[in-house]
Order: structure tokens, then C-alpha cells, then sequence
């Protein structure tokens, strides 16, 4: 088969060249799309190059084809890079002096983003609205980095934060994110309030199939209660307290929608230790969320969910109500109460040390499918069955006992209803449910 051989170019639309420089770094980029070991650079890419210059990049394919597929590759890769508003990707024979046979000419042409950027949307979810205003510097020095603010007044929550975020050069996928932030939260099933203030430094990269996160986060915590009718519990819990943690998040999805998946499968493994770098608070803290989905017939999907989790206290002091699990409410157990399930005191809800939760889900296109193709395709039919069991647990004890406290008491519910997807970021879901295994304390306000 005869080689392709193949010229990449990169022509600079916007006038604000100043701001982003296709140095080693962006170009690298562009040739880990069309790998082959025969790809060789020329030139010198380390200088601020000027406007509408053609810089030469040569590589090698084997087909039309692949031309074609690394190309759309290389395009995706570089809006994800959210410094460019537009990137078109034009293909043609080479020609001059030193154009091969069965050479082509790709050529990239990309338009910057403006050096500030600003934006403002609402938020609605989990029974909370709020307003959110950002300003973005997107390309601060020529590589991707990104200096981020960002406001947010909500119902029960307000808060604000700036934060760094800096990719490798050529692997957009290995990043470092720095944080300072401030959250004003109000949770009203316990009673109480809590003001964050904090900093943290966050490292991503895959490796093989799966993605990892490495955190660092120190938070200077302040609790309060929200109302004087909060229990004896809660206020036992208020004052300040010094949270040092190191965390490891591992995650491999391969389903094919965040929102409405028809296949594919998730798995997400978070651990934290805290007070092995300082602080007042010291736990160890595992946490689990398995999620399958399979395609059935007549466009009708099967999910099924299991989350689970763990939180053992360091050192004889007992947990802290802020670090403890909660269960209960339309992102879980549906049928019972936003986190209204388990230990409580004078009705405050005070979470638990372990706990687990599953989910089997049937979604079905709308009866006699209105507005298939359509408007009608955002809808589906839900039909769902909910389980879960939240509690403290006695560490003197073995795996077994464990187990044996986390299976008595289950609280379980099933219904139906319809679910709406909002473009790709959110659902909005409208179910009759019938909460089942309701013990003392639960609250269930039912549909």
C-alpha cells in the first residue's frame, strides 16, 4: 500500500496572536494526533510566531481514511483546549517544488477566544436554585492555562473561588488544578450551617483505562446551627475545626452518556485520609459507585447502580458530623426525604459511618412515541426499583457483625415516572413512588 504523505499547517485567523504562541508544546499536540514514528518536525517552534506563517509538519499515513479520523481527532482534541472559538480543518494535495505524489496539505485554521471572557447561568437541582457568575482568563500564558472566578448565590449555598489550572504540554488529559475557595452551605435535615474556607491542589491523569485524581485539601471549617430548635447532637457538633486530607480518585467510564446512558459501564473508587498532614479531624474514608447499562429491545435501556461506603475514625475521636455519609432522596433512595434516613436526634439527621445503596432502572421511549425524531426523544418512561441501609458501626466488632447491621432495617422503595434530559448537563425527573421498610424517624413525603 502506498504511503500518504502528509504536510500540517497552522494559520493564526484571530489578530490576538500575541496571546497564543504554536510553540513546541501546541504542536506536539497536533502530532500525537497522526502517530507514526516516521514524524519529524522542522523548524524552530520555541518563538511567538507571527500571523497567517505556514509551519511545516510532516507525517506519515496509510490511507485516505485515516487522514480523515486523525484529523477530527486532532479538531476535538483542540476545542477541548477551550482556547479556541473555531478550528476548521482544510484538506488538499501538496503543491510546489517540494510536494510529493501522494502528498496532502492539512490545514488548521483556528480562531482565539477572547483574553477575558465572562458568563452567567442559573442552576436548579437536588431541591436548590442559584445564580452563578464566572470570569475566565483562558489562555493566560500561550499553553492552555486557564485563571477561573467564580460567584455562586444560591438557596442554601453561596460561594466563591478562584482557581489555576495548568495542562501538560501535548496531553491536555494530565492536569494540575489550584483552588482558593469560601462555601456558605445550609443543610436543613440536620440543622445545620457550615462556612468552608480552604485551599487545594489537585492533580488528573489517566493511566492505561482508567483516570486518577490526587488531592491535597485544607479547609478551615466553621459550624453552626441553622435554627435555635436544632438538637442537643448538632450543636455539640459547632465551632471551628482544621481539616487536612489527601484524597485518590479512580474512575473508568465507557458509557456512552453521562445523562441518558444505553450502554456502557462506570466505575468510581474515592479514598481520603485526614490528619496524617495536620488538622483536627483524622479518618480514613472509602467510598464506591458502580453503574451498568445495557440496550434491551424497542430502544428501551436497563441500568442498574450500587454505591457503598466507609468512614473509620483515627485515633479514639469520634467523626464529625460534616464527614459522615447521608442517604435518602431523589439522587438515591427515592421516596424518602432529601438524607432522611438513619441515626437522628429530635428529628435532625446526624448521617452515618457506612452505608449502601442500589438501583435497578428501566427506561422506556414514550407510549406511542410522540414526537419521535423529535421533541419526544428528550422524554423516557421510568420504572425503578431503590434500596439502602445507612448506619454507624461498632470497629471493636468483626466483617461479619458489620455486615449483619448494614442488611437489618432496609429501607426500599419502587414507582415510576418520567424523566426529561436537559441537553447534556441535567435531568429532571417527575416519579410516584412508594417508599417500603419505613422505620421510625424516616421522613417520606412520598411522589
Amino acid at each position: 500500500m502506498t504511503n500518504i504523505y502528509i504536510y500540517i499547517y497552522i494559520y493564526i485567523k484571530s489578530p490576538q496572536n500575541e496571546m497564543f504562541s504554536p510553540n513546541l508544546s501546541f504542536l506536539s499536540l497536533l502530532s500525537s494526533m497522526y502517530e507514526n514514528q516516521h514524524f519529524k518536525y522542522s523548524g524552530s517552534y520555541l518563538a511567538t510566531l507571527p500571523p497567517n506563517i505556514n509551519t511545516n509538519l510532516k507525517a506519515v499515513c496509510l490511507s485516505w481514511f485515516q487522514v480523515m479520523k486523525k484529523s477530527h481527532i486532532a479538531r476535538q482534541r483542540l476545542l477541548r483546549l477551550g482556547v479556541f472559538k473555531e478550528v476548521e480543518v482544510l484538506i488538499d494535495t501538496s503543491e510546489g517544488s517540494d510536494a510529493l505524489p501522494n502528498g496532502l496539505d492539512v490545514t488548521f485554521e483556528v480562531t482565539e477566544v477572547k483574553r477575558l471572557t465572562g458568563s452567567y447561568n442559573t442552576m436548579v437541582g437536588n431541591n436548590e436554585g442559584s445564580m452563578v457568575l464566572g470570569l475566565k482568563l483562558p489562555n493566560m500564558f500561550g499553553r492552555a492555562e486557564k485563571l477561573t472566578f467564580q460567584f455562586s448565590y444560591g438557596t442554601k449555598e453561596t460561594s466563591y473561588g478562584l482557581s489555576f489550572f495548568k495542562p501538560q504540554p501535548g496531553h491536555f488529559e494530565r492536569n494540575l488544578t489550584l483552588n482558593m475557595y469560601k462555601v456558605t452551605g445550609q443543610f436543613p435535615w440536620s440543622s445545620l450551617k457550615e462556612t468552608d474556607r480552604g485551599v487545594s491542589a489537585e492533580l488528573n491523569f489517566p493511566l492505561g483505562m482508567t483516570n486518577h485524581t490526587l488531592k491535597w485539601e485544607g479547609v478551615w471549617r466553621e459550624l453552626g446551627c441553622l435554627a435555635r430548635s436544632a438538637s442537643f447532637a448538632v450543636r455539640e457538633e459547632s465551632g471551628h475545626s482544621l481539616k487536612s486530607a489527601l484524597s485518590h480518585t479512580l474512575s473508568i467510564d465507557s458509557r456512552n452518556s453521562a445523562i441518558f446512558p444505553s450502554r456502557g459501564a462506570l466505575f468510581r473508587l474515592n479514598q481520603e485520609l485526614a490528619g496524617y498532614t495536620g488538622g483536627d479531624a483524622s479518618f480514613l474514608k472509602e467510598d464506591f459507585e458502580l453503574q451498568l447499562n445495557k440496550r434491551l429491545f424497542w430502544d428501551s435501556v436497563l441500568s442498574a447502580s450500587l454505591w457503598g461506603g466507609m468512614l473509620c475514625p483515627i485515633g479514639g475521636q469520634p467523626s464529625c458530623i460534616a464527614d459522615r455519609f447521608y442517604l435518602g432522596g431523589p439522587t438515591s433512595v427515592r421516596g424518602f426525604g432529601m438524607y432522611s434516613i438513619g441515626p437522628q436526634s429530635e428529628g435532625d439527621y446526624l448521617g452515618g459511618e457506612a452505608y449502601w445503596a442500589g438501583g435497578l432502572h428501566l427506561y422506556t421511549p414514550l407510549p406511542f412515541r410522540p414526537g419521535k425524531g423529535g421533541f419526544g426523544d428528550l422524554f423516557r418512561t421510568h420504572f425503578f426499583l431503590n434500596a439502602g441501609n445507612l448506619c454507624n458501626l461498632n470497629y471493636g466488632e468483626g466483617p461479619r457483625a458489620h455486615l449483619q447491621k448494614l442488611a437489618e432495617c432496609i429501607r426500599w422503595s419502587y414507582g415510576a415516572g418520567i424523566v426529561l434530559r436537559l441537553g447534556n448537563i441535567a435531568r429532571l425527573e417527575l416519579n410516584y413512588c412508594v417508599p417500603m421498610g419505613v422505620q421510625s424517624g424516616d421522613r417520606c413525603p412520598g411522589v
